[in-house]
């Protein structure tokens, strides 16, 4: 009816639903996928779009997407990174084709030829004044009001961010003090070095992703490698955190009991049908002055920061429709590694990626997650009861689900639905 606000497509299918359940129809369908677009890719949110050492020289360009828009994230004349949309102002082509580059001193778009500074601005195009005095542009056209969609940039120790929206907070009101702690425990001012990049297709939800790094329970359980090498045990020593909106979280993991004193809480786990033969792979060399052994903080909506031994990594979760994302890993140290440090990071790269031994697991079983709620009728949600049904800001242990319980708390007072926490 005219004049009447129609509510937001997630806020109907919420309605009497805690942070215990997650509607099933939030991975698939679509008018809801699209608002998640529009409220949370493109509304006032920071988005990792990557890290300062991949654009070491003045014009370097790397292609990356935020939500479904691409974005150039490019270094500039004056040593500092500007992000814009690949969109030409003219005509809307592809600026840059290839997934990274160096562009020289300026951005040229291949159909006409209209030229933009490192910054994003127009600074020239074919037969502006036409030929002969006949055709070109008016003399009303304004250079400075058609350059490149330009996003609003911030830093962190090698980290680069991005918002669509001018209104987005500083960055570090938006990842909060404690979170902030924890991200400059590996970003913490030195050099950073790429080891290599994987990026892999999963059929699933953008969210299962998301979820299932803030979800240790599936760990203790899933991951046959981790568990026979006593790599990760859910008896250990351990941190889950939450920040103040919920949305960001941190696993963290200390040595445990030693070996043949687990306590596995009743599940019997199978004994692994493999064995390793180069245990150099397992054997991780201290480089944090604390006793962490596996730190995995997830910073909303997208991204996840993985130190595991002396794996160092980001996760970039990239959505391509309700029921499809992208994953791009990118393997980093640090400038002033020595070579046996370097030797481990590449080795230890194994454990995790596209075809990791650890990690495959997490893909096909997202995948099942995916199929096995495509035909669920529109009433039929996720339990997720484990640890209770709250979301205290920090536990000792990794038997819960409050990490993801909070993931959905600020999931829905972005999307406007009804219950949820304050954004």
């Amino acid at each position: 009816m005219d004049g009447v606000l129609s509510r937001p497509p997630a806020s109907d299918v919420w309605d009497g639903c805690d942070a215990t359940r997650v509607p099933y129809r939030v991975y698939r369908d679509p008018a809801i996928y699209a608002e998640e677009l529009k409220r949370i890719f493109y509304g006032p949110i920071w988005h990792y779009v990557g890290l300062a050492c991949e654009l070491p020289a003045k014009g370097d360009f790397r292609r990356v997407h935020i939500g479904e828009r691409e974005v150039l994230v490019v270094r500039n004349a004056e040593g500092g990174v500007s992000v814009m949309e690949n969109r030409c102002a003219h005509r809307g082509a592809q600026v840059c084709q290839a997934l990274y580059g160096n562009s020289g001193e300026a951005l040229t778009c291949p159909y006409h030829q209209w030229t933009y500074d490192l910054d994003g601005r127009l600074v020239g195009l074919p037969f502006r004044r036409g030929i002969r005095g006949k055709g070109g542009m008016g003399p009303e056209f304004d250079l400075a009001r058609h350059g490149l969609n330009r996003l609003q940039v911030a830093t962190l120790n090698g980290l680069i961010f991005a918002s669509f929206d001018a209104s987005v907070p500083p960055l570090e009101q938006f990842l909060g003090p404690t979170m902030l702690q924890y991200l400059t425990r590996v970003f913490d001012g030195r050099t950073l070095r790429v080891v290599g990049y994987q990026r892999q297709m999963i059929d699933s939800n953008w969210k299962l992703q998301m979820e299932n790094l803030k979800d240790p329970y599936h760990a203790g359980v899933l991951h046959l490698f981790l568990l026979a090498f006593g790599l990760f045990r859910l008896d250990q020593k351990s941190i889950c955190y939450i920040d103040d909106t919920k949305g960001h979280s941190l696993i963290g993991t200390m040595r445990g009991s030693e070996a043949g004193q687990e306590d596995t809480g009743g599940v019997r786990l199978a004994a692994p049908d493999f064995a390793l033969t180069d245990h150099r792979l397992i054997a991780p060399r201290k480089e944090f002055p604390d006793d962490v052994t596996l730190a995995i903080q997830t910073i909303f909506p997208g991204v996840i920061i993985q130190a595991q031994s002396n794996t160092l990594a980001t996760r970039h979760v990239i959505p391509k429709g309700p029921g499809r994302h992208e994953l791009i890993w990118t393997f980093f140290g640090y400038e002033d590694d020595d070579e046996e440090l370097r030797t481990l990071r590449l080795r230890q790269a194994n454990l995790m990626g596209a075809a990791g031994y650890v990690t495959l697991d997490d893909a096909e079983a997202l995948e099942f997650s995916q199929s096995g709620f495509a035909s669920a009728g529109d009433g039929a949600a996720a339990v997720l009861e484990l640890g209770g049904d709250g979301t205290d800001p920090a536990e000792d242990h990794l038997v819960t689900e409050a990490l993801i319980r909070g993931f959905y708390m600020r999931y829905r007072a972005l999307m406007g639905a009804d219950g949820g926490a304050a954004s």
